[in-house]
């Protein structure tokens, strides 16, 4: 499967002050957000594994991955294709984008499937309750929004609307 996290944009919880606001900051967009670890199978381009929600601002994919998130779900010699953010645990544990460990030849295939997980990542956020400021108090309505449009996706994607095809060698 291939991992990464996906930032989504909410509205600062409480009033701000400097060292509460920091654990909830997303460089992706410069603000308060939420992150999510999304896995999407190799073969079928399906989700496979959610996980989340965590502070963006305590939190990188690297750190979810090793201390809450796949990385104890995976079997002996099981490997994961990640960008750059997971390289530390290349080649152990996953197949990291710019690692010099893998062949350059499979170069397009991976790129491929980089690309189709940024589009299930793009397809979550179609959604408006995702794609906009969530600004409800309860930020466990967020992980339910989001639960729910992972479903929806994947439903999508189950009925046949591709994603990226994926040639295997």
């Amino acid at each position: 499967m291939s991992v990464d996290g996906t930032d989504f944009r909410i509205e600062e919880p409480g009033p701000y002050k400097r060292k509460t606001s920091a654990k909830w900051f997303s460089k992706k967009f410069q603000g308060p957000g939420l992150r999510y670890e999304v896995g999407v199978a190799i073969e079928t381009g399906y989700i496979v594994w959610i996980n989340g929600p965590f502070l963006p601002g305590k939190f990188n994919d690297h750190m979810i991955f090793e201390r809450m998130g796949l990385l104890s779900n995976l079997e002996d010699g099981e490997r994961v294709e990640a960008d750059d953010g997971y390289l530390f645990f290349d080649p152990e544990f996953v197949k990291a984008r710019s690692s010099v460990y893998h062949p350059k030849e499979n170069q397009d295939m991976r790129n491929t499937l980089r690309a189709r997980h940024e589009t299930v990542n793009r397809r979550l956020k179609t959604f408006r309750c995702l794609s906009s400021k969530f600004r409800h108090t309860d930020l466990s309505k967020h992980q339910d929004c989001f639960n729910a449009v992972s479903v929806l996706v994947q439903f999508a994607l189950e009925r046949g609307e591709q994603t990226y095809d994926v040639e295997y060698k």
